[in-house]
């Protein structure tokens, strides 16, 4: 599965981590993510971000 990048602050969603502290178990792709996630770090909405 594809890691995708935060283009405001860098994070990087890695799906084999997840966001497991915000309701995204490992193991789930980024496309599967829901659309209403935001980043953990800045809170920038889920279309900010990019294939790494």
């Amino acid at each position: 599965m594809d890691k995708y990048v935060c283009n405001v602050c860098g994070y990087v969603y890695d799906p084999a981590e997840g966001d497991p502290e915000n309701g995204v178990s490992p193991g789930t792709s980024f496309e599967s993510v829901p659309d209403d996630w935001v980043c953990p770090v800045c809170g920038a909405p889920k279309s900010e971000f990019t294939k790494e």
